[in-house]
């Protein structure tokens, strides 16, 4: 069975969904065409380790995938209140990056890996109606700039430049928005998000409800009007290609995690974590190529 773009169909999250299409298959539109990707594998998850976010590393050559989650935070960080760690990225030159949130205040946090080894700290303070959630980064090709996201229903997504690498950033100062990517279609509980071309993202979706485009879980494709330059705003158009796989040997309510593409290799690489005792069993990282 196969997925198509914004199909509408009653969703049974149950252990029944093992029998789910491992395509996804999307209708073209008349704004931008959708990418057809097809499952090409999968690997286990581990919930402590892996289980927000995934980032994988072209420098230093031969470097291995990073993961996030609640057992790879630092002591020290944890303990000065950031405890939860997003979908990471890493720019094409080898600087890793981390966001950070914490369960109050107002402020966000980017912790930066450079190439050399050493790690820094970037704050964004929250601007006005922005949310306290700081759930992925994705780099853009270029390496200037850096697109987050927020929690929930949202229209927009938030632009920066990428610290340590533009130019215009210190760890001693504020980081600030610059631009806003503007959403002709509201997007929910957006988990992840990666470049997949100079504007082209592929974005995961948690969205436990399934108004929004007739699918719970969905992956996303968000085609931007422009490249991301941090001096003006571009919209993006949303297009839904499937529903994610959602299969396991418990049932109950899965969760949506980080995404990363590889351009390397072409392979898309999307976590979903397994509803209740499942979580430590058959959560997965699925593979997808495009087709």
């Amino acid at each position: 069975m196969s997925l198509r773009t914004r199909q509408r169909r009653p969703v049974a999250m149950t252990g029944l969904l093992a029998l789910v299409a491992a395509a996804f298959l999307s209708t073209a539109s008349p704004a931008a065409a959708a990418d057809t990707w097809t499952e090409a594998g999968s690997d286990r998850a581990d919930p402590l380790t892996e289980s927000q976010g995934l980032a994988s590393i072209e420098v230093p050559a031969n470097s291995p995938n990073r993961y996030t989650g609640i057992g790879t935070i630092p002591a020290d960080v944890r303990v000065r209140g950031w405890t939860h760690v997003g979908d990471p990225d890493a720019s094409y030159d080898g600087y890793y990056i981390e966001p950070y949130q914490s369960d109050s205040g107002t402020t966000k946090m980017f912790r930066v890996q450079a190439p050399d080894g050493d790690w820094s700290e970037y704050v964004h303070p929250l601007g006005p109606g922005e949310a306290l959630n700081n759930s992925w980064v994705a780099i853009s090709p270029d390496g200037q700039w850096m697109l987050a996201g927020e929690y929930g229903t949202m229209n927009r997504l938030l632009v920066f430049p990428t610290p340590g690498v533009n130019s215009s950033t210190s760890p001693s100062a504020d980081l600030p928005q610059v631009s806003t990517v503007h959403l002709d279609h509201a997007v929910r509980d957006v988990q992840g998000c990666d470049f997949s071309g100079p504007t082209t993202l592929l974005c995961s979706s948690d969205d436990p409800e399934g108004s929004l485009f007739g699918i719970t879980k969905p992956l996303l494709q968000i085609d931007l009007s422009g490249e991301p330059n941090g001096t003006a705003d571009v919209s993006g158009h949303v297009t839904a290609l499937g529903q994610l796989p959602l299969r396991s040997g418990c049932s109950g309510t899965f969760e949506a995690q980080g995404v990363d593409y590889d351009r390397r290799t072409g392979t898309l690489r999307v976590i979903v974590m397994s509803p209740g005792f499942c979580v430590l069993t058959d959560s997965m990282t699925y593979r997808f190529t495009r087709s």
